[in-house]
């Protein structure tokens, strides 16, 4: 394993424990100011959506799993499929929503050395119980 897939790899690891921790701005410092997210249902947004539509999620408790697949590394892009299961519990109480599938996610290196993600299209969908 490279240095800079170990970079990549841990940089999904804490953007899970953050997410995990409501942390808002560790999660938007994982990513570029031009990241773009791609979601079934709606059109393309970026990283002040991304940030609206987390804060407004302050009061569900989000947690999962990843399973990082197929890290290649261009210079100073990467790409990587990754299998996410997530589960968002209401904190207030209520059923739990279960989603599990693959996302494309998409890295760019800035110039500081660190990688972002840059793009993301997520596939996963909710589990029917």
């Amino acid at each position: 394993m490279t240095d800079d897939e170990r970079t990549i790899r841990d940089l999904v690891e804490t953007w899970m424990a953050a997410t995990k921790r409501g942390d808002l701005a560790t999660v938007l410092s994982l990513m570029t100011d031009d990241v773009v997210f791609m979601v079934p249902g709606q059109e393309p947004f970026g990283k002040e959506a991304f940030s609206a539509l987390s804060d407004g999620m302050r009061s569900i408790e989000i947690d999962g799993t990843s399973n990082v697949q197929e890290p290649q590394i261009v210079g100073a892009w990467a790409y990587m499929r990754n299998h996410l299961r997530i589960t968002a519990t209401p904190a207030s109480g209520g059923e739990p929503v279960r989603r599990s599938g693959y996302t494309l996610s998409i890295f760019r290196k800035g110039v500081d050395g660190r990688w972002r993600l840059a793009f993301y299209a997520d596939l996963a969908t909710t589990e029917k119980n």
